[in-house]
């Protein structure tokens, strides 16, 4: 078993740690790139297959079935490497706006962001919701201009687009020296030096880095640029002119972000990405508990789970909690506190993950994620920690605007059914509603979008054998009232339903926002929430 580190080892260790989110629109490119990133730690040998130990294992950041049917992301996974004398904790997050709740979840638990732009569409909508979630939690965001190797708009323009839309400062840390097929590197603006890439094989190995150092105008570095140096010189001209110098406070506070450019498909541009991104981007930052401030180094163990997964591997079939270390050392078998139910807990079964595949830990440190054996204990949002007094803020809950109802008649494995749904619930994969006298058979589904019902019916038949029929609800809305609200007021309104949600806190579905418009006008005592518990929002923010 580890031993407890002395504090200049836990500084060490947890100072090389970085912990961050990608974020993106679907379709920029976010698989691939973190796939060229594990690429370059070293977690790959080429793109799309994992190693593990020694063996090639094929397997990437997209592990549920449904990922690979459909060629898009709808669960957040881990993934880690070393690189640079950095400990490197990837959190891969959907793209999808269907599953934004599981993305904000994630992001609760990273330090930085990595914002994935593509070159040709510039700032989409998701881009821009996550964006202003990172904002919100104050967490650094890195921007990287993705398909550079496809022709798009002009940097300038993608740059004007993102301190309009997005309210951020853009500094360019690097400039692109040509686009489409003639995508030849990038000008480094602060080593002041050309480097181009070739070789790659299709981007399933590494590429070959040509340096050239000197000044934008200087005769090697323009002869190096051949046809697109005027371009690249002028531009660059531009941001020396009129751009911003880059500050580490305004990064941090989210107010300024540092741009780069490149290719994940080709491989160009990912390395001196890699680089400077974890030179830049934050440690493990204190978090706050209660009120008070805990420092990752100077306080002992503690974490909070942001994720709870069944049946990641069929062969293991169990649930898996997946624990931020915020402070402190883990060890394998040491006792905690678990902060809600107040009782001490061993964890005795914890797991490195890397997407669906896990090998057993013995230590980690602020900054890394564990994966725990759940059996049934843990729920999103837990703090475990050594000192009872210390309480993270739990993760909000927000309001669906999908609904459909759980038709029960006829199925014939009832428990499977209910088992499954409960524990898919728990996961946070959809909400639960149900009538206040309907029982189970009155099950109420609510989910930020369809595709979040798919995922549902599909782990059900795939994961418990049981065929869930579901039937349209005409609601599009819920609302958490807090305060001035009788349910018998509603009971027979055929706009707005009154019913309960798993932790039996009274809800409202309605067919459109006008409905609680009106409702509010003539119940002027009324209050109701986005989310069941508003002061979690406020706390996380």
């Amino acid at each position: 078993m580890a031993s407890a580190r002395n504090p200049l080892e836990l500084r060490r260790e947890i100072d090389r740690r970085r912990t961050f989110a990608i974020i993106s629109h679907p379709d920029a490119g976010k698989t691939t790139l973190t796939e060229k990133l594990l690429l370059y730690g070293g977690a790959l040998r080429e793109a799309g297959a994992v190693r593990a130990q020694k063996a090639a294992r094929h397997a990437t950041s997209d592990w549920l079935e449904l990922e690979k049917q459909r060629g898009i992301s709808v669960s957040s996974s881990v993934l880690h490497f070393e690189f640079d004398e950095h400990r490197v904790n990837i959190l891969d997050t959907p793209g999808h706006a269907d599953f934004s709740e599981d993305t904000y979840r994630t992001l609760m638990a990273a330090d930085s962001a990595v914002m994935l732009i593509d070159a040709a569409r510039g700032v989409e909508p998701q881009t821009r919701k996550l964006c202003e979630v990172c904002k919100l939690r104050r967490i650094p965001i890195f921007t990287f201009v993705n398909k550079m190797d496809r022709h798009g708009r002009d940097p300038l323009d993608i740059m004007g687009e993102i301190e309009e839309v997005l309210g951020m400062e853009v500094v360019p840390a690097n400039w692109p020296v040509g686009a489409g097929s003639d995508f030849r590197g990038i000008y480094d603006r602060f080593e002041r030096c050309l480097m181009t890439f070739s070789g790659g094989d299709h981007g399933t190995h590494r590429v070959e880095e040509h340096v050239v150092a000197g000044e934008p105008d200087s005769e090697a570095v323009m002869e190096a640029m051949g046809p697109f140096a005027e371009d690249v010189v002028e531009g660059l001209e531009l941001l020396e002119g009129a751009g911003a110098e880059l500050d580490a406070g305004l990064v941090a506070s989210g107010a300024q972000t540092p741009m780069f450019f490149g290719s994940a498909l080709t491989n160009f541009g990912v390395h001196p990405f890699l680089k400077r991104f974890l030179e830049m981007a934050p440690g493990p930052v204190p978090r706050v508990s209660s009120g008070d401030v805990i420092d990752p180094v100077d306080h002992p163990f503690s974490g909070f789970v942001f994720k709870i997964q069944a049946n990641m591997d069929p062969d293991h079939r169990d649930r898996i909690a997946f624990l931020r270390i915020c402070s402190g050392q883990f060890i394998k078998g040491l006792q905690t506190l678990h902060i809600r139910t107040g009782k001490p807990i061993r964890l005795t079964n914890s797991t490195l993950l890397m997407g669906k595949d896990r090998t057993e830990v013995d230590e980690a440190f602020a900054g890394d994620v564990v994966g725990l054996f759940d059996p049934g204990l843990f729920r999103i949002g837990d703090t475990l920690a050594d000192e009872k007094q210390i309480g993270y803020a739990g993760i909000p809950i927000f309001a669906p605007e999908s609904f459909m109802r759980v038709e029960v008649a006829g199925v014939q494995k009832r428990k499977a059914l209910e088992k499954g749904i409960e524990q898919l619930v728990q996961e946070g994969v959809v909400q639960l509603f149900r009538d206040p006298e309907g029982g189970s058979a009155s099950w109420i589904l609510g989910a930020m979008g369809p595709l979040q019902f798919d995922v549902m019916k599909h782990r059900l038949q795939s994961e418990y054998g049981v065929e869930l029929t579901l039937s349209n609800l005409p609601y599009c809305l819920a609302r958490w009232p807090q305060a001035g609200f009788d349910p018998e007021d509603f009971r027979y309104s055929e706009r707005i339903r009154v019913v309960l949600d798993r932790d039996d806190n009274w809800a409202l579905l309605a067919q459109s926002s006008w409905d609680f418009d009106r409702l509010l006008e003539r119940n002027e005592s009324l209050d109701l929430s986005e989310t069941p518990d508003p002061s979690l929002f406020e706390s996380a923010n």
